[in-house]
């Protein structure tokens, strides 16, 4: 059965498609997928296009398919058909503006996956997301903790799960760490699964490895009603 797994969030440069790609690639590994017949599919719905930059970069060695899809409510009501698939990704646009179109990309998923950067800048495009689109839905949820530098310090990182936790959120146990190799990974041509195999390599894909592990690759993210998730 397909599962339709979508990356929402209120505010641009938090991480979605960097979130959308990594795990896509790490979902494909674990399932041993066959590049002539991925079981995993990435969608984008970012006018922006930024997912489509970078799979074009990775070009023939990109391990999962990909869909640049168009703005219309056909497409989106046309995904649960693609019943080859065993996960879809969706990469949706850094804005909540169109109501309409929010509402019907949720209407087609099985779970939301919402990163958030561990910055207060980010705490009111998050707070909306959950509250006035994935909510109203009974959708399973996750929020994931991206982008943090550990040599930050834990200051940020442990306002930023306090608010999470303080608001009854589901929250991701795995954080995904900044590292420069994901910065670099689009100019590059590379995803997660592709990194060299050192330190710095091995710890940026152990992060998506345990992410995927803990959501199950498609399993159950999170309650499925409002006063669960309290």
């Amino acid at each position: 059965m397909t599962q339709v797994h979508v990356v929402m969030s209120g505010k641009g440069g938090v991480g979605k498609t960097t979130l959308t790609l990594q795990l896509a690639a790490t979902t494909h590994d674990v399932l041993s997928g066959d590049p002539g017949q991925s079981p995993v599919l990435v969608v984008s719905l970012d006018p922006q296009a930024s997912a489509v930059f970078w799979g074009e970069q990775v070009g023939e060695k990109l391990p999962f398919d990909f869909d640049q899809a168009e703005d219309s409510p056909e497409f989106i009501s046309s995904l649960r058909s693609f019943t080859q698939y065993e996960h879809i990704f969706i990469d949706t646009a850094g804005s909540l503006e169109n109501v309409d179109r929010v509402r019907r990309i949720l209407d087609q998923a099985d779970d939301v996956i919402v990163p958030i950067p561990p910055e207060i800048l980010a705490f009111p495009a998050t707070r909306e997301t959950i509250a006035d689109f994935i909510l109203p839905k009974d959708l399973p949820y996750v929020v994931v903790i991206c982008n943090w530098d550990p040599r930050d310090g834990t200051a940020d990182l442990n306002e930023t799960r306090d608010f999470i936790t303080n608001n009854g959120w589901n929250l991701a146990k795995t954080v995904i760490r900044k590292y420069k190799l994901h910065a670099r990974a689009a100019a590059e041509g590379t995803v997660v699964t592709q990194f060299p195999r050192n330190k710095v390599g091995l710890e940026a894909r152990s992060d998506f490895l345990n992410l995927a592990l803990e959501l199950g690759i498609g399993g159950s993210v999170g309650p499925r009603t409002r006063k669960e998730a309290r």
